[in-house]
């Protein structure tokens, strides 16, 4: 099969197209026909050995990246129910021993492959996984967001940002987004945020006052930085605060309830996501989407200002 891989941790020049073996089928796996694959925030610190040494990991080389994906099912392992030849999936592998999906095969395990909702495109369902169950985990299983609460959402025009606007909405919440620049803006208003403001130059507190005078009830950070902290001052007394491990949160008041978490995917979570999503349209952005060769620029633009996610076209 083509992939992506990398000989050594590095800079973008370490990407280079490859001829490797498909990985092999377990038992409890699925093997994807990959179309496309998420570039997620998170790959350039993969491609230069940041988790590989967070985690304590021997890499085994040449080493594919690429944490989620979308495509057809080419084969299913003999344990495996309910999915088929066949199907149209997508699918999450952060750290899959046995390669990403920057290629145009992944075996990946069965719990975490899910058909992609009808009103979603192939593009749609690649770049979703990470970002959509990271989202989920912070409104529903952190925060037990409830109807008629309110939220700010920080960061509501990034990756994870856009997907908790919309998916927050779903579950009844009033949603105050603070989005980065007039294209963020936008974005969430295009989403349906009941509130949106700028967090460079528009004023939170204000924003904040206007949808709840006594405090928003809740806050989900998926950006950090001393912006994010001075937002939590929208936050009511008691008020609960999440944010994915890996935003920089340095300081918080002391009356508030703040969790850091980590969004470790599974089969449940996936059902749940689905469930919310088939509820009706549904816009998972995807920014730009970059041919197979152009790997490199599409890490690049990682650093850049920009919308929702960026997709691999797998050829």
């Amino acid at each position: 099969m083509r992939a992506i891989a990398i000989d050594h941790f590095g800079g973008v020049e370490e990407l280079k197209p490859r001829e490797l073996s498909i990985p092999q089928l377990g038992p409890k796996d699925v093997l994807v026909r990959v179309e496309c694959a998420g570039v997620g925030e998170w790959d350039p610190f993969e491609r230069e050995g940041g988790f590989a040494k967070l985690f304590g990991q021997e890499p085994c080389f040449p080493y594919i990246l690429g944490s989620e994906g979308a495509g057809v099912i080419a084969d299913v392992g003999s344990d495996v129910k309910g999915l088929s030849k066949g199907d149209r999936v997508y699918a999450t592998g952060f750290l899959n021993p046995k390669g990403g999906f920057y290629a145009q095969y992944a075996a990946i395990d069965a719990s975490l492959v899910s058909p992609i909702p009808a009103n979603l495109s192939i593009e749609q369902g690649a770049v979703m996984s990470g970002v959509a169950v990271t989202a989920l985990r912070g409104l529903d299983d952190v925060l037990a967001l409830q109807p008629s609460e309110s939220i700010i959402v920080f960061g509501a025009s990034g990756g994870i940002g856009h997907i908790a606007v919309q998916l927050a909405k779903r579950m009844g919440a009033r949603v105050l987004a603070v989005a980065s620049g007039e294209d963020g803006i936008a974005l969430a208003k295009r989403l349906g945020a009941d509130g949106v403001v700028d967090g460079h130059r528009g004023d939170v507190l204000a924003a904040a006052r206007d949808m709840a005078p006594d405090g928003l009830d809740a806050a989900l950070l998926t950006a950090g930085g001393e912006a994010a902290e001075r937002a939590l001052a929208a936050v009511r007394y008691g008020g609960r605060v999440a944010y994915p491990l890996g935003v920089e949160l340095a300081h918080t008041r002391s009356d508030l309830k703040v969790h850091g978490y980590e969004a470790n995917p599974d089969h449940a979570i996936l059902e749940r996501l689905d469930a919310l999503i088939e509820k009706g349209p549904f816009d998972v952005h995807v920014a730009r989407t970059y041919d197979f060769a152009d790997v490199g620029a599409a890490h690049r633009a990682i650093a850049e200002h920009h919308l929702g996610k960026f997709a691999l076209r797998i050829p």
